[in-house]
């Protein structure tokens, strides 16, 4: 079993950056690949970005790229998203979410095994 917690939402400003941690417990989280997903009022989940097992491969959604990176470090079992140049349009409930997964990551997945509680991350214009 893996247990995540997120943290690091809050309110920011258009332009401004958060940086969401999400700790893992459970002695097989090195061999999950990870992935952040957001929930905006009304609409349905949508996959942000992933890290594999080791951290070897990433992959983001386009409405990301170049502003959002995610990292991991497995000996803190954590996993983290740095979000750099917010858009209101980032507004949203962001998840991290495990899977039993050793492969490098290559496309975009809602399909995971564990699930954090949520983080809400709101941005003013």
């Amino acid at each position: 079993q893996v247990q995540l917690v997120e943290s690091g939402g809050g309110l920011v400003q258009a332009g401004g950056s958060l940086r969401l941690s999400c700790a893992a417990s459970g002695r097989t989280f090195s061999n999950c690949a990870v992935g952040w997903l957001r929930q905006a009022p009304g609409k349905d989940r949508e996959f942000v970005a992933a890290i594999s097992w080791n951290g070897g491969s990433t992959y983001y959604a386009d409405s990301v790229k170049g502003r959002f990176t995610v990292s991991r470090d497995n000996a803190k079992n954590t996993v983290y998203l740095q979000m750099n140049s917010l858009k209101p349009e980032d507004t949203a409930v962001y998840y991290c979410a495990a899977q039993r997964s050793i492969l490098p990551i290559t496309g975009a997945t809602l399909t995971y095994n564990y699930w954090g509680q949520g983080t809400q991350v709101t941005v003013s214009s």
